[in-house]
């Protein structure tokens, strides 16, 4: 009998490809986007797809990004950029954000003010 990554044993070793299919996975893509990624057909990203909710005991792509974060495969925050999740992770956890998360974020800022003025000009 297989151990669930949520029930706080060990996390399933997944391969560098797998871990790059499940990301993909997580962040929505469908097989084609992921074989257009990899550079390989839809068959084998589908294939490596079902070998990674195999491994992590999953029914679905949706439960194996659950059980990716459970299992802390996958990081389960929202990514605005590079590896990090962003800006806010960085003020959560204390630190001066990176420049490439306050460059994020001011361009976030500055879309959400032009939002508003848009919605309140078309209100009016």
């Amino acid at each position: 009998m297989s151990t669930m990554p949520s029930s706080g044993g060990p996390a399933p070793s997944l391969t560098e490809r797998e871990a790059r299919v499940l990301n993909l996975m997580a962040a929505g893509a469908t097989y084609e986007a992921v074989s257009r990624e990899l550079i390989c057909s839809d068959r084998t990203a589908s294939w490596i797809g079902q070998r990674v909710m195999k491994k992590l005991g999953a029914k679905s792509i949706a439960h194996a990004v659950l059980l990716g974060c459970q299992a802390g495969i996958l990081d389960g925050r929202p990514q605005r950029h590079g590896d990090h999740a962003g800006f806010a992770a960085h003020r959560y956890r204390g630190e001066e954000p990176c420049d490439a998360c306050w460059d994020g974020e001011r361009a976030y800022r500055a879309d959400r003010r032009a939002a508003r003025k848009a919605s309140m000009s078309n209100a009016a």
